[in-house]
């Protein structure tokens, strides 16, 4: 048995304190604990204490200092339990892990249902990407598939609808010197990988057909017609360089009537 010999307050953190303990020829350093501890256990001058004791002591310090880390890691935003799981598991011994975890779950400060649907909320204000790709997203998170399925409901047509067309709008403004079949198929490509459903996609694609730009299609014909002749008209004449004019033109993905109306222009036989 020993006794505490004195309790002093550290000078970097005022939330934790020093136990010195008494020996035949004066005191020691024992260890230290939060002021929780010191406030559970009533910790005070002259009070008996046994190894084990000792013992219980330090651990329930350790779990406090675990617990009271997840708490600041939770302080930057909401978190799934695997993310907090992934965050201890670098920063304490494991064996505190899942009581910390039930705790926090008890608490309501661990919710993977309520942290979809905010994720889900975050994303349709502030974000270009449609429900495929973040339901992935949360499912790399550790959100469970139907908890995820579940939030991205949020994502009604409407919404998913009006967010993919003000992404391609403001996309055909800032490619016009591409064919609309060329900017249609780059859209369409870009539209899958943001993680937009296909009923979506489709319906998008069929109006932005019928706002097809004739005048800056033909400006982009253009552009990249005279392009395409400063390049071969040093090798190339007449029907060879029509040719080459032709199939570099049909590649960007213009139609050939318009080709040929451009190359009749453009070029003499």
């Amino acid at each position: 048995m020993t006794k505490i010999a004195r309790i002093t307050t550290q000078k970097k953190n005022k939330q934790r304190y020093n136990i010195f303990l008494k020996e035949e020829d004066g005191e020691k350093y024992g260890f230290s604990v939060d002021e929780a501890i010191l406030i559970e256990y009533r910790l005070r001058k002259g009070l008996e204490l046994d190894e084990s004791f000792v013992e219980t002591l330090k651990k329930q310090d350790t779990y406090y200092q675990s617990y009271a880390l997840a708490i600041r890691y939770l302080s930057y935003r909401m978190r799934t339990k695997k993310e907090m799981y992934d965050y201890l598991k670098e920063k304490i011994d494991e064996y505190h892990i899942p009581d910390i975890i039930d705790r926090l779950v008890k608490e309501q400060l661990l919710d993977d249902r309520e942290f979809a649907k905010a994720f889900v909320s975050t994303r349709i204000n502030t974000s270009t990407k449609g429900p495929q790709l973040v339901k992935r997203e949360l499912i790399e998170k550790g959100v469970a598939m139907v908890l995820a399925e579940e939030a991205i409901t949020q994502y009604t047509f409407e919404i998913e609808y009006e967010k993919a067309m003000k992404w391609v709008q403001k996309k055909l403004r800032s490619s016009k010197k591409d064919s609309f079949q060329k900017q249609q198929q780059k859209i369409q490509a870009t539209l899958m990988q943001k993680g937009f459903t296909q009923d979506v996609i489709q319906e998008v694609m069929a109006e932005i057909k019928q706002e097809k730009d004739t005048e800056q299609e033909q400006e982009a014909l253009e552009h990249h017609g005279i392009k395409l002749i400063r390049k071969h008209q040093r090798k190339f004449s007449g029907f060879e360089l029509i040719q080459k004019v032709k199939e570099g033109l049909y590649r960007q993905g213009f139609q050939i009537d318009k080709i040929n109306d451009f190359i009749e222009e453009n070029i003499k036989e």
